[in-house]
Parts: C-alpha cells; structure tokens; sequence
C-alpha cells in the first residue's frame, strides 16, 4: 500500500467499501470536470459523466470541459499508433471563458492529454484544488502500439505528463490499490483510492439472471491489451454457446473477418451507453480478459445489471475485496473456454447467486464512491469518516 507520510489517511478498498462518510454542510462550490475523453465513449469518458450526472444530483454546479466532435476543435489527429481513436487539442479561447465565468473551486482532470494539462494549468491560475484521476498507465498501454518510434514519443509525453499532474496535484485518485502504489511509485503524493461510479440506468431494477450461461458478451476497445482472440478462441472450442464483440479498435477488421467464420460469433461494433446496457441484459455473462485493466467498468456495470462477470486477474476490480467475492476470475493457467466450462459446471444455484450478490455489491460501491467525492469537493475540501457502517443495499 502507499508508503509515504499521506498513507495515513488513504482508505483500503475494504476499508472503502465499509466506511461512512459524514456528509458536509455548507454552501458546495462550483466544480470544472476536464477530460481528453469523449463522454461515455470509452471507460474514463464514461466515469466522468457518470460523476457529472451524480454531482448534479447531490447539489453541485458542475461543468465539463472535454472535447466535442461536432463542433469546432483547434486541431485534431489520430492517436498515434490507433486510427480509431481521436487527440484534439482545446480551445484556449473556450478554457478561458468558461474559467473566468465560473471561477471553481476545484478542478477535476482526468486525462494526461492537452485538454488535462490545461485544466491543471487553470486551477494553478485560480488557485482552485486540482485533484486528479489516475484512471490508466498510458505508457504500458502504449508499448502495445506502433513502431519503436512512436513508443519511445509516447513514454516521453505521458512520463512528462503524469509528472506535472502528479506534482501540481492537490489530491491524486487511483481506481485500484495497484494503480495507487503505481502512482505513488512514479512519484504522485496524497494518493487515495476513488471507487468506481454507475450510470442511473444501471441502477435501475435489473433483469433476473438466467439459470444457464448460453450467452457471452465482451465489450471494450478492440484492442491487443484486451487480449480478444482469447474470446475467439472460446467460440472456437465452445460452439454451443453464442458469443458478442462490442466496440471499436485497431482489431476491428481482423474480428469481422473471423466472425464471418464462426456461426457463433456476432460483432455488434460500437454502441452507446444504453445499447450497452441493453446487451448485458440480453446475455448471461461479460468477459474481460485484459492484460492491462486499471479498474475495468463494464464488469461492473454488467454486475449491477444482475449479470456474471469474469475478468483476468490483471483487472484492478479484483482488488477490492468486496466485489471480488461477487465474480468470477480466469485463472493463471486456464484459458477463457476453460473458465467458461468451469463456471458452467457449478449448480445454476450457485451462479444466480452470484449474480444476486454481485448487484448488491455494485451498488454499494456506487453509493459509497459518490459520497467521497462529495466530500472532497465540498467547500471544507475534507474527507471526514466515521465508524459507522454503511447500510446494505
């Protein structure tokens, strides 16, 4: 766990998920959220207008600041190394006025892009709190991409980035204990655990589980580090059960063409949020068998819609206790297809109340992640805690 001298008041996961937060009075400052990210168009875009739509609901004037496609952007390029995926640079003219009309209190970044530098830039300039996520190692996810080149840049710019941001930050937010000892390790101070946030349809009634696992949907960036052909091969060896590929990435191509092959194999390519959902309430279980995965969301989105989840041990979801009870692991020497066959030879019993529990345990981490951040954003600018547990959804 974190070493330095702010240890003392970072939670463990357990501790998160079993601590109450004593709500703060007063008057709640106007609060800037600024993210590289699209909304809701990968994992942080998604957390971000997640946090957006629950601060609102809390008492907070929120505003974000992130890129819009649709309107006009200085300049915008592919990401290097993934064509899929877009970098735009802010207008400076928009940052200034909307910091000068709002003049917040705290400054939320959660990007190590232009967008996030700038943000950081602004709360040193209004002297408001800059805290800051650390939601993905940018340079390990890089090292998967491109040639020499563009790695060797890309290491450069997010070292130099995760610097400034880890120095200027007041408050740095990590969604795993390991993210957090990694970002301590690269030299960030008052490092605390963020948990993750649910979108309001997610925390609708959810469907019942079914009794047989017929179905299994993955969902991410078409990526190498979310290890896909894993999921192929599972297809591969299990025919009689039905597989779904949603997203978009650099492996797009080469998963359509071997979808075209298997019967059982359907790519749903990108979908919004609520089409999301809606899958994972068409399907029995999600799989996310990632080699890099800071936290990994849509597992638990599919837990709070009442689903299965099974994620690779390198998904920092398992590290907090409660929710790793209420999943399913890929073990180190078992394939996909193996876990799959594991999981459906236990009784149906068994399963649904995973599922059950799964929900439950999702929802409680949603209820206890927005209390801290009220907290931390609240005027006082304190994390107060007490011993009192909170109640079970």
């Amino acid at each position: 766990m974190i070493k330095n001298d702010s240890s003392a008041k970072m939670l463990s996961a357990r501790d998160f998920m079993e601590t109450s937060l004593t709500m703060p009075d007063g008057e709640l400052g106007p609060v800037i959220i600024v993210s590289d990210a699209l909304p809701e168009r990968n994992g942080v875009g998604a957390y971000y207008k997640d946090l957006l739509d629950q601060l609102r609901g809390a008492g907070f004037e929120t505003t974000f600041l992130c890129p819009n496609p649709h309107k006009w952007q200085l300049l915008k390029f592919p990401l290097p190394g993934d064509s899929t995926q877009t970098v735009y640079l802010p207008s400076l003219f928009r940052f200034h006025k909307a910091m000068k009309r709002i003049r917040p209190k705290a400054i939320v970044v959660g990007t190590p892009g232009p967008f996030g530098l700038l943000g950081a830039f602004w709360a040193r300039r209004l002297k408001a709190r800059l805290i800051v996520g650390f939601h993905t190692h940018f340079s390990s996810v890089t090292d998967l991409y491109g040639n020499r080149w563009l790695r060797g840049f890309s290491r450069f710019y997010f070292n130099i980035a995760d610097n400034l941001l880890f120095r200027y930050g007041d408050q740095i937010l990590a969604n795993s204990e390991q993210m957090a000892d990694l970002a301590q390790s690269l030299g960030a101070n008052n490092v605390e655990l963020m948990g993750t946030l649910l979108p309001p349809t997610a925390l609708e009634p959810a469907l019942p589980p079914r009794e047989q696992v017929e179905r299994v949907l993955f969902a991410g960036r078409l990526a190498p580090e979310k290890r896909i052909p894993r999921v192929v091969d599972a297809a591969r060896e299990l025919p009689h059960i039905q597989f779904t590929i949603a997203g978009e990435g650099p492996l797009k191509r080469e998963l359509e063409a071997t979808a075209r092959e298997l019967p059982n194999l359907n790519m749903l390519g990108w979908v919004d949020r609520q089409q999301l959902l809606d899958a994972m309430d068409a399907h029995d279980l999600l799989v996310l068998p990632s080699t890099v995965e800071s936290f990994g969301t849509v597992a638990l989105e599919a837990m709070a819609r009442q689903r299965l989840a099974l994620v690779s041990k390198q998904c920092g979801i398992v590290d907090w206790p409660d929710l790793v009870d209420t999943l399913f692991q890929i073990e180190d020497n078992e394939s996909v297809a193996d876990s799959l066959r594991r999981i459906t030879a236990l009784d149906s019993s068994v399963r649904m109340g995973m599922a059950h529990g799964a929900r439950k345990a999702a929802l409680k981490l949603n209820q206890n992640s927005i209390r801290h951040w009220v907290h931390m954003l609240s005027a006082r600018g304190s994390v107060a805690t007490s011993e009192q547990p909170v109640a079970k959804v």
